[in-house]
């Protein structure tokens, strides 16, 4: 069994984590849940907006609609993050602005413009696709297990 964290502290040292933390500032957990509620629901609400007038004006159908949609997302989250604002925006509203397709386009955006000065290949394309990587594994692996199902499911079903 692990020793607990904390028993190796001299006297002092526990005086100043209590001392420490007496005076971290509270958290307003409550206030930051529904800015991000509220943000998050006004960019799904914009991507809604945007594939009503592909369907409206460009006369795509909701099937096909939903592709430029993303598309269109991700280029405004891109150019918010190159010109800064992206981030500023992220440090108010929190989590939601970590909707899945404009959360990952900044991410993506901001790791190849923090290491662009390594280069373009092993900085802006390597360190880009170090959190793409993981996102992209991540979903081919849970592709593969959902089709493995998927296909027992059906050679049950049919047995």
């Amino acid at each position: 069994m692990a020793p607990k964290k904390g028993n190796n502290l001299t006297q002092e040292q526990k005086n100043y984590q209590k001392y420490a933390k007496d005076r971290e500032p509270k958290r307003p957990v409550l206030k930051n849940c529904i800015k991000a509620f509220i943000v998050g629901g006004l960019i799904c609400d914009f991507g809604q907006l945007l594939q009503w007038g592909f369907i409206k004006y460009f006369h795509f159908n909701e099937k096909t609609a939903g592709d430029p949609t993303v598309a269109v997302l991700i280029i405004i989250s891109v150019i918010l993050t190159g010109l800064g604002i992206y981030d500023h925006f992220g440090q108010w509203a929190g989590a939601g602005t970590a909707i899945p397709v404009t959360g990952f386009a900044n991410s993506m955006a901001s790791a190849a413009i923090e290491h662009k000065t390594e280069g373009y290949v092993l900085g802006t394309g390597g360190n880009m696709f170090k959190l793409a990587g993981s996102v992209i594994t991540f979903g081919v692996v849970a592709a593969f297990v959902v089709a493995i199902i998927k296909i027992t499911i059906k050679w049950i079903g049919g047995v």
